[in-house]
């Protein structure tokens, strides 16, 4: 295929982009600085700086590519707010949508979150619905998610990848990172990467994660799935009692003091989905990832 990964110059796409090369497919990625762009054609992909709310840009953008399909990592991680994140998953899938439908481009695979599922007491299967009437601020994060999935869908051929917690190179969960960071001060300080942190660590809420690497395979194989919704998680959602005191642990930071209690969407999520369409996660678990 042609394939045009929109945000691949992020912590996905450094993986993503050699991964369809090497699988035949002839890739045009979307950055916005310059040294994003220099890497992807480094990868051997065509580059293309881009502005994903300039709604005329990107129409121009994917008419001028005609990829066979669109693979939307779009996120604001590098440096940006869950305010940022939402109106990249609002305006930006959009825009993206809507410039797929006039270059007649029919599949599109995309990235959104596994923990915006309502309140349960097991792990969320794809069926789970979203946690629609969730109170603010959470309301906002699962509002964004929801108009991204909804606009993704509105394609024929559409995958929507739920993703775990991101760890591993260029994430916030890795040696060096942000949440490292975080927990070398002791603490929440008001960055997002610890408002974030200091939302899932109360000892019993239980996360789900997925190393960038494993994420990324799972976006090559979804170019062949069917359309639908899938959990790309490990296999082993934890509380926050087991995960954090080893994320610290491979990070060289102390372990943080625990706090009580759970929200009920702090469940996790089941790969079973993903499992049965023949993905198998390499780094099956946190306890040996962290520390790659």
């Amino acid at each position: 295929m042609h394939v045009f990964v929109a945000g691949a110059a992020g912590a996905i796409g450094r993986y993503l982009v050699p991964l369809l090369v090497e699988a035949g497919h002839r890739v045009t990625g979307t950055s916005r600085t310059d040294s994003g762009l220099d890497r992807l054609r480094a990868q051997g992909a065509g580059a293309v700086r881009l502005d994903v709310f300039d709604a005329e840009a990107v129409a121009r953008a994917v008419a001028e590519a005609a990829p066979d399909a669109i693979v939307h990592q779009l996120t604001a991680l590098n440096g940006g707010t869950p305010a940022d994140n939402g109106r990249i998953r609002r305006v930006g899938t959009r825009n993206l949508v809507d410039a797929a439908k006039r270059a007649g481009v029919r599949r599109i695979v995309a990235q959104s979150i596994a923990w915006a599922y309502e309140a349960g007491d097991a792990p969320a299967t794809e069926d789970t619905p979203l946690d629609v009437t969730a109170p603010a601020p959470r309301s906002g994060v699962v509002g964004g998610v929801r108009a991204l999935e909804e606009a993704v869908a509105e394609l024929d051929e559409h995958v929507v990848l739920r993703y775990g917690l991101f760890y591993g190179p260029g994430t916030w969960y890795r040696p060096g990172g942000l949440v490292a960071d975080v927990l070398r001060n002791g603490g929440p300080t008001g960055d997002p990467a610890s408002i974030f942190l200091s939302g899932l660590a109360a000892d019993a809420a239980v996360s789900s994660f997925v190393h960038v690497e494993d994420a990324a395979e799972a976006t090559v194989a979804a170019l062949r799935w069917p359309s639908g919704t899938v959990n790309i998680v490990d296999d082993e959602p934890a509380p926050a009692r087991e995960w954090l005191p080893a994320l610290a642990a491979a990070v060289g930071a102390p372990a943080p003091a625990p706090t009580s209690g759970r929200a009920g969407w702090q469940r996790g999520a089941d790969n079973g989905l993903a499992r049965s369409l023949g993905w198998r996660p390499r780094h099956a678990t946190w306890r040996t990832g962290f520390g790659s």
